[in-house]
């Protein structure tokens, strides 16, 4: 039997400061607003965000959300990689909106550059070239 499963829709992230990290995937990471919704109930913000290849972020915010407890190699997902066509143009326009990028590093098994960042809740993020 062939899976039926066709790729991932999106990836949730509950943040710490709802309105920076929207600033942040917005403003500086180019994601669009689909919706934005609050939930009463909860005392919590959804935002649907999207991407310009249809790839999405779930942003959350909830009162009070514990930390993540171990980092880099907690349990769990490890970082969420962003595609970009240039590394290089990439890294720079990140950091002259203030984000620290480390070094860029080479995928001996892809073929292909990428470079680590991190989101305003220390979430790591990843920048990895897809150009051929």
């Amino acid at each position: 039997m062939i899976s039926p499963i066709l790729g991932f829709h999106h990836v949730a992230i509950i943040a710490s400061d709802y309105e920076r990290s929207k600033q942040f995937y917005t403003n500086i990471l180019g994601a669009k607003i689909l919706a934005e919704t609050y939930r009463t109930s909860r005392d919590s913000y959804k935002l649907d965000l999207s991407f310009a290849d249809g790839s999405r972020i779930e942003l959350f915010s909830f009162p009070n959300p514990p930390m993540r407890m171990t980092q880099p190699e907690a349990c769990g997902l490890r970082h969420l990689a962003l595609k970009v066509a240039d590394i290089k143009s990439a890294v720079d326009y990140l950091q002259k909106n203030g984000v620290i990028c480390e070094p860029i590093r080479f995928d001996e098994v892809e073929g292909k550059y990428f470079a680590f960042f991190r989101d305003p809740d220390d979430l790591p993020l990843e920048l990895y070239e897809i150009a051929e």
